[in-house]
This record gives structure tokens, C-alpha cells and sequence, in this order.
């Protein structure tokens, strides 16, 4: 009996085992399929520090790699990342948006000392590393600020390398295929070493000089029948929609190409993702409305209610305590009323325009642009209070800038132009209308000012002289 127990105690032990091991294969699947995909393409982006726009790139690679997801994209997500990168923002991109993140050292850029060397390209070059993902048989390369509106896995299908042509005789590396390979990469870093030419110093020039011909190739088709190409070939452009395009009809017209990816080429500091972007370039709302499917604003909205707060408070104390300057001084000598004068001309100044600077440093770069320009319009209001109250002056005068901004904002914000040409005309008609008022209340305003401190006895009358005297009459 003690080995019949025996033996039915180690076939029960053997079958929780199986058991065991199929439920941790099932729930393993389940639970980690977006990091273990057995795909042999990839889409693949960058990311690296250096620039004063680390964060809102940062922020802008994890909109797109979702965004990939919820197309449910039939590849791995990868993000070349330098090793200078925080692990914060590797392990979110791994634990919470399911890429794959390939830690690399910055390769060197031999071409910063050119004379046409823009210093925010410095790291781009990093891009190359796209070609030592061999683990894959076709890999997409992408910027951040590529907006994606519809699945583009028929890229897969191309040959060893692709690539748009959004300027007539240059390809843009913002969005190209390539098949990776270990000889080419190194080749590649051979060719950094001994400085080939490059026009511009960074990826754009290397790679657009490492595939001259490319211009002469055949248009990508996608076979029909699911198989792989071979060769060179230039992309449609619809892969690579420059936003400007999109500017001028104010809608897209694109002939050639499935008008999947929007791409912004664009300044710097006219990104989509910057909430002043829009409504200047109407397309950065789509980019955020991207964000807010997938990312959301989770990060920025602490901030954004703590400055609402502190700004409603400025409002309600300037409109209690109504701080009036003139109570706050005094004048004790000639040979200190003139730099009193001066002082208080300046902070009148500063108080006049700071109201419309402060907010855009404070307000978090990458919320919403409706959520920012909302939060800019209560901060330069509530901060042009003090200087309204404290130097006595006319509140619709004063306010004529930001009922002007609140007035340009609703102008480039109209839905309904025809087009691209009718909404510009639109914005120069509204400035030129508003010149003269702005004109007229900088006027009243410096009146104002120096009627106020001329009572005061701040700005004495032209032709009198300044006698001493004691502590201001008021006192």
C-alpha cells in the first residue's frame, strides 16, 4: 500500500506540474505578448539627450509608438536609445507602451565643425545603428513627429532600402525602409571615420550621400501576393505627407500613395506637440488628439491646475487689496527723484508686457492646446491686473493685447476657410484692423502712466524744477 501511494502521490505531483507549466505558457502569452511577438519586422525610432527638447521628443515617441499599437501593427516597436537616456522614461517605454529598447553609445559626428553645422543635429547620426537590427528581416526608421492615420505594414514588402522624396531631388529620413545588415552598418561607421561628405552634417546628408541613385529608382508597388522585393525604391509620397501641403487647401490632395503618414518638417518650435503650435498650424490639434487616445495628460495636469489656482488667487487679491504704487514711495532729494523716475518707469514697462511672456514659460510645453491657451489667457490677465491696479490704469486700454491675441486665436481657429490662401488673408486683414487700436491704446496707456506718476509727484511738469522736500504729501 505505502508504494501504491507512493507512486499515485508522484503521478498526482507530475500532472500539477503539466498543469502548471500550461498555465504559466497561457497566462505568460496573455500577459507579456506585447514585449515577446515573434515578428521579424520592426518599426524603429530614436531617442537620445543633448537638446533642450529632450522631454517633449520623449513625450512625442511614446504618442507614436502607441499610436503604431492601436493599429495594431503586425511588427515590434523598437526604440534606439542612448545609454545617457533616464531608465524612468526606458522603463516606461518598455513596461507601459511595449517597445523594445536597444541601449547604444552615441556614435561620434566628425562634421560638427562645418561651417553650416546645426548643433541639434549633432546625435542624429545615431539613426545608423536602424541597420544593426538584425534580428529582423525589414525595419521602418522613423522620426518622433511622424503622425500616423492608417496602418503601413505593406513598407515591410520593400527592398533593401526606401525612401520619400519630399523635395524634388532629396529623400527625407524622417520615414525610410531598410533591411538591416552587420557589413553595411560598419561600412557606415567606416565612412563616419573617414569623413564622407556630407552636406548638412547630420543623418539627412550622410544617408542621402550613402544612396545617391535613389532618385533613378522604380516606385514602390506592394506585390499583391505578399512577397518581399528586392533592390532600391522610392515610396509614394503619401508615406511622408509633408504638413506644409496640407497648409495650403487645408486638406489633403496627395495623388500618389495611400496618405497614411503626415510628417512636420517643420521649425523647431513649431512642433505639433507644442500647445502653441495650434491654431498657427491647424494640423498640431490632430496630433494631440492622437496623444489624447493613447498617452493622455496625466503628467501635465498637476501643473495646470496648480497655475490656475495661483492665477485665479492674483485675481481675486488684486481686485481686494487694489495695490496702488504711489503709496508704497516717497521722495527725500533731487539727486534720487531721477532714478526713482527711471525705476519706476522701467518696472511700469516690464509690469506692461510681462504678463504675456511669464505665462508661456510656466505653462507645460506639451499639453493640449486648447488646455494651454486657456491657462495663458487667465495667467497674462490675471498677472496684467497687478500692473492695471498698481499704476491706476485703464483697464480696456490695457487689456487691448489680450483681447487682440484672444481675437487672433478665434480668427486662425475658424473652421470653415475654403483654404489655405483665404485663412492667411484672413489673419493679415484682422492684424492690419488692429494696428491702429493697438497703436491708440499705447498711447493711453503711457498717458496714463504719466499723469499717474506725474500726480504722484514721480514725473515732475515740464519747465519746473524739482525742489526737496520731505515725505510725499499723502503721508
Amino acid at each position: 500500500m505505502g508504494q501504491r501511494d507512493r507512486r499515485r502521490r508522484g503521478v498526482f505531483r507530475l500532472v500539477v506540474l503539466v498543469l502548471s507549466l500550461l498555465g504559466a505558457l497561457v497566462g505568460g502569452n496573455g500577459s507579456s505578448n506585447h514585449l515577446e511577438r515573434p515578428y521579424r519586422n520592426a518599426y524603429a525610432t530614436m531617442i537620445y539627450m543633448g537638446t533642450p527638447r529632450d522631454y517633449e521628443f520623449y513625450v512625442a515617441t511614446r504618442v507614436m509608438i502607441r499610436s503604431l499599437s492601436k493599429l495594431q501593427v503586425k511588427a515590434d516597436l523598437v526604440v534606439i536609445a542612448s545609454i545617457d537616456v533616464p531608465l524612468r522614461w526606458v522603463r516606461a517605454l518598455e513596461q507601459e507602451d511595449g517597445a523594445k529598447v536597444v541601449r547604444v553609445e552615441n556614435l561620434n559626428n566628425p562634421y560638427e565643425h562645418q561651417s553650416n553645422f546645426n548643433r541639434r543635429f549633432k546625435l542624429t547620426l545615431n539613426k545608423l545603428y536602424a541597420w544593426s537590427l538584425v534580428d529582423y528581416d525589414r525595419v521602418v526608421m522613423l522620426d518622433s513627429d511622424n503622425l500616423f492615420l492608417h496602418k503601413t505594414d505593406e513598407l515591410f514588402q520593400c527592398g533593401q532600402f526606401c525612401a520619400v522624396f519630399i523635395n524634388p531631388c532629396i529623400f527625407h529620413t524622417g520615414l525610410f525602409v531598410l533591411q538591416p545588415s552587420k557589413e553595411v552598418f560598419k561600412n557606415m561607421v567606416h565612412e563616419l571615420e573617414i569623413g564622407r561628405d556630407n552636406p548638412d552634417g547630420a543623418d539627412q546628408g550622410f544617408i542621402g550621400s550613402y544612396f545617391p541613385d535613389l532618385l533613378d529608382q522604380p516606385m514602390f508597388r506592394p506585390p499583391l501576393n505578399g512577397s518581399i522585393l528586392d533592390g532600391t525604391y522610392r515610396l509614394p509620397l503619401g508615406y511622408q505627407m509633408d504638413a506644409s501641403y496640407y497648409y495650403l487647401k487645408l486638406r489633403w490632395s496627395i495623388p500618389c500613395g495611400p496618405n497614411s503618414v503626415i510628417t512636420f518638417p517643420s521649425a523647431p518650435w513649431l512642433k505639433p506637440w507644442y500647445w502653441w503650435s495650434w491654431p498657427v498650424l491647424p494640423l498640431g490639434l490632430s496630433w494631440h488628439e492622437q496623444r489624447r487616445q493613447t498617452l493622455g495628460y496625466a503628467a501635465e495636469m498637476p501643473m495646470v491646475l496648480i497655475q490656475s489656482v495661483i492665477y485665479v488667487g492674483l485675481i481675486a487679491m488684486t481686485r481686494l487689496a487694489r495695490p496702488n504704487i504711489s503709496k508704497l514711495c516717497y521722495r527725500r532729494a533731487d539727486k534720487n527723484i531721477s532714478f526713482l523716475h527711471t525705476t519706476v518707469k522701467i518696472i511700469a514697462i516690464w509690469s506692461i508686457l510681462a504678463p504675456y511672456i511669464v505665462p508661456v514659460l510656466l505653462i507645460p510645453r506639451t499639453i493640449h492646446p486648447l488646455l494651454g491657451w486657456t491657462l495663458y489667457l487667465l495667467g497674462s490677465f490675471s498677472l496684467s491686473t497687478i500692473a492695471i491696479n498698481a499704476f491706476l490704469l485703464p483697464m480696456l486700454w490695457a487689456l487691448v493685447p489680450w483681447l487682440g491675441i484672444f481675437g487672433a486665436l478665434l480668427v486662425m481657429a475658424f473652421p470653415l476657410y475654403s483654404d489655405g490662401i483665404v485663412r492667411a488673408l484672413a489673419v493679415f486683414s484682422y492684424a492690419f484692423c488692429c494696428a491702429p487700436i493697438a497703436w491708440v491704446s499705447l498711447m493711453k496707456v503711457l498717458t496714463s502712466l504719466h499723469v499717474t506718476l506725474e500726480r504722484e509727484a514721480f514725473l515732475p511738469r515740464l519747465g519746473e524744477s524739482l525742489e526737496p522736500s520731505g515725505f510725499n504729501k499723502l503721508y
